[in-house]
């Protein structure tokens, strides 16, 4: 078999989390953000109960504040535009049982944000491990897929059908990628992602697998979900192609300056021993902390605030990339 990479759930041997390091990119929300990024690692390490915790700091300055804030963690000092290590960072595969890194191309989210230093830090990371490392000559973030373990991949046509990833690729040549550089043998594509999410679309804001062939799905909130459309054609897409689809409360109409954000509790993160849920003040925060956690027994669920970490465009699943076991 090809090298394919598992299912979150699988168990990790650590993971790396981007720790914020560019006062001229957070302005104000650096110190809070850090703040919510520290209070994840903890949950995630669960007092050396969880996985190993290395924080992915950009500079000797920020390399020491991070170190100071989380005692427990390990800090690798590598260069980076962002702390958005899930699309920067390295994929980490199986293959006869051993891990593998496949680093791909990256364009700052189709040429939004071109930030020095998060072109290469997939292979720099790899190196840092001493992880088999591969580069990929196509652009595939990691937040634009995600995986059950068994050769199925899910993503949306939104994102890599776009042509400001890779212009004139087909459908056909997108999936013979995911193939030959993942392992798949089978692809959902959904539709459209959240609405305004500067990704165009990524996965793991929309829909998650939390079992083999089971797809978790936010279920709109309210008459003013801004997603609910979105939310109807996945759903339908997903059970057409023969997935059992979980229902999950949606965040449902999250403003932040008079502005629609794409606040999704879809983003947790599946840890060891907890799954990391991100909350936003909304009123479904405990009800989506409590149906996420059911469907991980022996894991504890735990809500964290993802305000200021949403401001830069993401949340926790967002800034973390797994090595697993």
């Amino acid at each position: 078999m090809s090298a394919r990479q598992p299912p979150e759930w699988a168990e990790h041997d650590w993971v790396w989390i981007g720790f914020p390091s560019h006062g001229e990119l957070w302005e104000n929300d650096l110190g809070p953000a850090r703040e919510e990024v520290i209070a994840f690692a903890r949950a995630v390490h669960a007092d050396g109960a969880g996985e190993e915790v290395r924080l992915v700091a950009a500079d000797p300055a920020s390399a020491r504040v991070a170190k100071e804030m989380a005692p427990f963690a390990s800090v690798v000092q590598e260069p980076f535009g962002d702390i958005w290590l899930r699309d920067t960072g390295p994929i980490i595969l199986k293959e006869r049982g051993l891990p593998r890194a496949a680093s791909f191309r990256f364009n700052g989210w189709g040429g939004k944000y071109d930030l020095e230093g998060d072109g290469t830090i997939g292979l720099r990371l790899a190196h840092t491990a001493d992880l088999e490392a591969a580069r990929r000559d196509w652009i595939l973030e990691g937040g634009a897929i995600d995986v059950d373990g068994t050769g199925l991949v899910a993503t949306t046509e939104q994102c890599l059908l776009n042509p400001n990833r890779n212009l004139g690729f087909s459908r056909e040549q997108v999936e013979a990628r995911l193939r030959a550089d993942l392992g798949a043998d089978r692809i959902l594509w959904l539709g459209e992602g959240l609405l305004n999410d500067h990704t165009d679309g990524h996965v793991d804001n929309l829909a998650r697998f939390v079992a083999e062939g089971r797809l978790a799905l936010p279920a709109p909130t309210g008459d003013d979900d801004p997603n609910a459309e979105v939310y109807e054609d996945a759903r339908r897409r997903a059970e057409a192609f023969g997935l059992e689809v979980v229902p999950l409360p949606s965040a449902g109409r999250v403003l932040r300056d008079g502005e629609v954000i794409p606040a999704s509790y879809m983003n947790f993160y599946i840890g060891n021993a907890a799954v990391v849920v991100p909350i936003y003040g909304a009123p479904n925060d405990d009800a989506a902390v409590e149906a996420i956690g059911a469907l991980f027994p022996g894991r504890k669920a735990v809500g964290l605030r993802a305000d200021h970490v949403l401001t830069g465009g993401g949340s926790f699943h967002c800034i973390s990339q797994q090595v697993p076991k």
